[in-house]
């Protein structure tokens, strides 16, 4: 049994007291609690920062990982946890937990099946206003924090789970209204290996329904929009979601009027099929767990193509 001394600031820590009111063990940090416990998996949703090293750690003692999106802080440190994952044949997810939603789910099965042609463009916003209590915990306003990290990173997920591999991103960001160290604004130019190109928008500084936390409503915590905020166009129909909005022309295309129609799917809360996914429900192919992680690390890729003002190959980022 591992013996450490407890510091005053944990043993008064609201978290701990709430564990223990739960009866639910607790322990000062990930190293203690490793090194006193068998645990069948682990799930880190700790700051950007600590991704890395949490991760590794627990890989090393022999735990699959379920990582709080980003899956790092830079591309550096996702390629290393990545590699130890690999290194050790022991399962690590990110928790992109939307690619589990019904709605996109029969998205992806729409496109498959050509219902829109051969896919041309996307449009995807993720623009809402945060309040100053979020940006409290400091990490939040440094680098590793940020809404291209800590927000579109959800959204670049949900298109390359339906469109595929980024082959070439050019991005621009501004951090103007806020002032702190990160972007508050960005936006976000995406290649895709199809020749699809889309364009995103990210902003925690602007009052919007356009996202998909209030249109989708996956989560209690939001009050659900009757809005889209993700566009397709094809050859032959546009879709939007999470409304499942297929327009598509009624005969001859620009012979008559565009048609919408709805191909709706309930939405749901889709963290159980992330964690399912995890204890090996969901692999193969693009969705076993270290390829999912290494698929997203090249999301830090984003903010440097905005520092260097031009475009930047993946192939770069990704070994």
């Amino acid at each position: 049994m591992l013996k450490c001394s407890l510091s005053p600031l944990w043993i008064q820590h609201p978290g701990r007291a709430y564990g223990m009111s739960l009866n639910i063990p607790c322990y000062p940090d990930h190293q203690v609690m490793l090194a006193e416990c068998r645990i069948g998996g682990a799930i880190v949703a700790t700051p950007n920062a600590t991704h890395a090293d949490i991760g590794i750690a627990c890989l090393d003692a022999g735990v699959p990982v379920l990582m709080e999106k980003p899956v790092a802080e830079s591309v550096e440190q996702a390629q290393r946890l990545c590699e130890r994952a690999e290194q050790l044949g022991i399962p690590l997810l990110v928790g992109h937990q939307r690619r589990h939603n019904p709605i996109l789910q029969r998205a992806r099965e729409l496109i498959a099946n050509g219902v829109l042609g051969r896919l041309v463009s996307a449009t995807a916003m993720a623009v809402w206003f945060k309040p100053d209590s979020y940006f409290e915990p400091a990490w939040r306003r440094e680098a590793g924090g940020g809404p291209v990290l800590i927000n579109l990173v959800h959204d670049i997920d949900v298109l390359r789970f339906l469109l595929g591999d980024v082959v070439n991103v050019q991005a621009t960001m501004s951090n103007e209204v806020r002032g702190f160290e990160v972007e508050d604004t960005a936006a976000v130019m995406l290649t895709f290996a199809n020749g699809v190109i889309a364009a995103m928008s990210v902003s925690d500084a602007a009052v919007s329904p356009w996202n998909w936390d209030l249109a989708a409503g996956e989560s209690a915590y939001f009050v659900q929009q009757d809005v889209n905020s993700y566009y397709f166009c094809g050859t032959h129909g546009a879709l939007a979601l999470p409304r499942l909005e297929i327009w598509r022309y009624d005969g001859a295309r620009l012979a008559g009027p565009l048609d919408p129609r709805a191909h709706g799917a309930a939405s749901s809360r889709p963290l159980y099929g992330t964690v399912t996914s995890l204890s090996g429900g969901d692999r193969g192919n693009r969705s076993s767990p270290v390829f999912r992680a290494r698929w997203i690390a090249d999301a830090r890729s984003y903010p440097c193509s905005a520092d260097s003002s031009r475009h930047q190959e993946i192939g770069n980022f990704m070994s």
